[in-house]
């Protein structure tokens, strides 16, 4: 996966837009930041998941998804390590990380089975 396709599949969330956050991309949603580009170097990106959520996409793909380092990582923040990761399962935690972050109307709207 390239960071053109992550930045695509995060900017297609229903209404995310992309920001700068200590110099480099991130995507919000409502204002609140669920992924980011470019974080810690080039090639990786950050998804904001739940521990519990992390934990699922570090089993499932140990050498494309990694717990940020420190207090940021144990509370769910996620590393994605774009060219080993699957655009699925990206797409997938993009999608999670933006309905953690999405307002509970907004997320009403475009997901109907919450």
């Amino acid at each position: 996966m390239t960071a053109i396709e992550y930045r695509t599949m995060a900017l297609g969330l229903p209404e995310a837009s992309e920001n700068k956050h200590m110099s480099h991309p991130d995507f919000r949603v409502a204002g609140r930041i669920f992924a980011t580009l470019g974080y810690p170097r080039r090639g990786w990106g950050m998804v904001k998941l739940t521990p519990e959520q992390q934990e699922f996409f570090v089993r499932a793909q140990p050498g494309a998804f990694v717990p940020v380092n420190g207090a940021w990582g144990r509370a769910g923040a996620t590393n994605v390590r774009l060219p080993a990761a699957k655009k699925g399962a990206v797409r997938e935690a993009l999608m999670i990380a933006w309905r953690n972050r999405a307002p509970k109307r907004l997320v009403a709207l475009h997901v109907p089975d919450e």
